[in-house]
């Protein structure tokens, strides 16, 4: 941990880019507590969730960062899990990320969900182990515990043996954590634009993305694009890796359609069809996510790290219209209960726009995690120590 007091904790070097960030995070976290005591106040009413659209921006804020996290552990894990040295030297900062993502994740959801302390106890004294959402919120909190107590020995004891077995642990439960919160979707039933296998494995393949482009953007912003030849080289890689698993999302994303437009299936097929019409898809989430991350690397050979910075951005973007597209698109397909001839109009899609309290405290979830960042980075020393290697 870093000496420091409470007037170099605040100070911090006085650049356009570093003043446009401190105000941004400052609005951020302002807009968050306010749409707190606004959601304290009015409860759901506060919300634009409906019984019709349940699901609103907080799901897919959570979502947003909890794949986050999970993407950063394990690119974090290459590192000092699987030993592959050029990455060692991004363990402390991949994993207080890591932490720092799951954090404000928990707590935009503790603003969507009615009882968040009532929920962590009957979770403990009525499991239900039937029930995915159960199973998502007892793996998170296990997953937690286990990437703060190697962070704990990786950077404040530097104990490589314990850091690497709870290192192995949170990787395996972060693992099985997101792929079950994929399988949240992928066990709807009555919607068959999401039921299915798709949801846990491509869950996992987005959060790697997540990690990386956040990797590009923490070296980024660290090093102001002036890259030590040792940092080159580990993002070099990194950019290679993220190439590969740019084209197998792009694979995905492509049989998915695909898969759900074939035959024509009742309800699947319109929904999909409806989604990929929309901008959020077509502008958002693939060309902002996948493919201009996809072209700078494949164009450069991955060796244009700045391009790929700036890439990283527009992908960050692209994954959060993902995920919205994710919460947004499974619900948009109205469902009756009644003879839709006899009783009433063939309903519409569902609309969904949310309300100002959920941009407060969505995207003031952005501004929690931009100020623990930037306590951590001063609080603790995030960067390889020479004895890493001994």
């Amino acid at each position: 941990m870093n000496a420091i007091s409470l007037k170099n904790l605040f100070s911090f070097e006085k650049t356009p880019l570093n003043l446009l960030m401190a105000f941004v995070t400052v609005a951020l976290v302002a807009a968050f507590f306010s749409g707190a005591v606004i959601y304290i106040l009015h409860g759901h009413h506060a919300y634009n969730v409906t019984r019709q659209h349940p699901w609103g921006l907080l799901i897919s804020m959570y979502v947003f960062f909890v794949v986050s996290s999970t993407g950063l552990c394990i690119i974090s894990s290459i590192g000092h899990v699987f030993g592959i040295k050029e990455f060692q030297q991004i363990g402390k900062r991949a994993i207080a990320g890591a932490i720092i993502t799951i954090s404000s994740g928990f707590a935009v959801i503790g603003l969507e969900i009615g009882h968040p302390v009532t929920m962590l106890i009957y979770n403990v004294l009525t499991p239900g182990l039937t029930s995915a959402i159960w199973w998502m919120g007892t793996l998170y909190g296990l997953y937690l515990t286990f990437i703060c107590l190697e962070f704990f020995f990786l950077a404040i004891k530097e104990n490589h043996t314990f850091s690497k077995i709870f290192g192995i642990c949170g990787l395996l439960v972060g693992l099985a954590a997101h792929s079950n919160l994929g399988a949240v979707f992928g066990f709807l039933i009555s919607r068959p634009s999401a039921n299915g296998v798709f949801y846990p494995v491509y869950f996992i393949l987005s959060a790697m993305i997540t990690g990386c482009y956040l990797i590009f953007l923490m070296y980024g912003f660290k090093y102001k694009m002036n890259f030590p030849e040792k940092v080159r080289v580990m993002l070099v890689k990194l950019s290679k890796i993220l190439g590969m698993l740019l084209a197998v999302l792009i694979f995905f994303e492509v049989w998915k359609i695909l898969t759900a437009l074939y035959g024509d299936m009742p309800e699947r097929a319109a929904t999909i069809m409806h989604a990929i019409k929309h901008p959020n898809f077509w502008f958002g989430e693939l060309t902002l996510g996948m493919l201009i991350p996809f072209v700078v690397i494949l164009v450069s050979n991955a060796q244009a790290i700045k391009a790929t910075v700036y890439a990283s951005i527009t992908g960050m973007v692209g994954i959060f219209f993902m995920r919205y597209g994710l919460v947004h698109d499974t619900l948009l397909y109205p469902m009756t209960t009644l003879k839709r001839a006899e009783y009433q109009l063939a309903p519409s899609f569902v609309d969904y726009f949310p309300s100002a309290t959920e941009f407060m405290i969505g995207f003031g979830g952005i501004g929690l995690s931009l100020i623990m960042y930037y306590f951590a980075d001063k609080i603790f020393n995030l960067d390889e120590s020479e004895e890493t290697h001994h």
